[in-house]
């Protein structure tokens, strides 16, 4: 059975390793030496990069990985990886047998204008799109662009494993609540969330179905969550995409 496990790395990043008996995967390794340590700390192998845009927060170690393991590289075809031996376009699959591992390539524009997730296995890696309770700036892609992509992972089985590679969740969940603070659910997230990095435990991965619950960009046509974009952005009638849109410049500039 694949194992998925969270490796810290840089200030708030997550790089996701996927392993069985001693072979892994990584997704987004955006340091390098440290993940060589963490592979031979627990004796695996490094089979395969997989890599969801080109952020050097993101690609910044595989120069390193691909000198100690020779490991081929699958990202997105649009951008430029360092490394890429096998570029990879929506609707692709990426199919290794060790690790066994079967995913499906998802593209996801947005924030940047080639992202890629990868889906499968009960699992959603996701980069920089979708995070606990939020989602990804708009640096490359346009709204309408981003919106449709978190549209498309809301539609994925809600007991999916949703593996971000940010720990941005109490800055996003205290943002939500400005947006919908009688959402029992968010109430309770604060607290949960505050409670596990108070004990220096990640916050992620949550679920599909939680981030339905809680996520306000994955709530824009909730009548709760329209109602509070039209009255702090003083617009009226505003369809979900335009509150995403608003949605997403209030959380720019947030300061909470």
């Amino acid at each position: 059975m694949v194992e998925v496990e969270a490796v810290p790395i840089l200030q708030d990043n997550y790089a996701w390793v996927m392993y069985e008996g001693e072979e892994a995967v990584v997704v987004d390794p955006g340091e390098g030496e440290r993940l060589v340590t963490w592979l031979r700390e627990r004796s695996l192998v490094l089979m395969a990069i997989l890599v969801t845009h080109h952020h050097r927060d993101h690609v910044g170690g595989v120069d390193v990985l691909r000198r100690v393991y020779g490991c081929p590289v699958y990202g997105p075809a649009e951008e430029v990886i360092p490394g890429r031996t096998h570029p990879l376009a929506d609707g692709e699959r990426v199919r290794l047998e060790r690790p066994r591992v079967d995913l499906k390539v998802l593209g996801v524009p947005g924030h940047t204008r080639g992202h890629l997730a990868y889906y499968g296995q009960g699992a959603l890696f996701c980069g920089d799109t979708l995070f606990s309770c939020g989602c990804g700036r708009l640096f490359e892609g346009t709204a309408a662009q981003m919106f449709h992509s978190l549209e498309r992972l809301a539609a994925l089985p809600g007991d999916t494993q949703v593996y971000c590679a940010h720990e941005y969740t109490l800055r996003n969940v205290a943002f939500a609540v400005e947006i919908e603070p009688e959402n029992p659910n968010l109430r309770r997230w604060a607290e949960h969330a505050a409670h596990l990095r108070r004990e220096g435990r990640a916050t992620v991965p949550t679920t599909i179905a939680w981030e339905r619950a809680v996520n306000p960009f994955l709530r824009c046509g909730e009548p709760a969550v329209r109602a509070a974009v039209e009255r702090i952005r003083g617009v009226r009638g505003a369809s979900p995409l335009e509150v995403f849109r608003e949605l997403r410049a209030m959380r720019d500039t947030f300061r909470g």
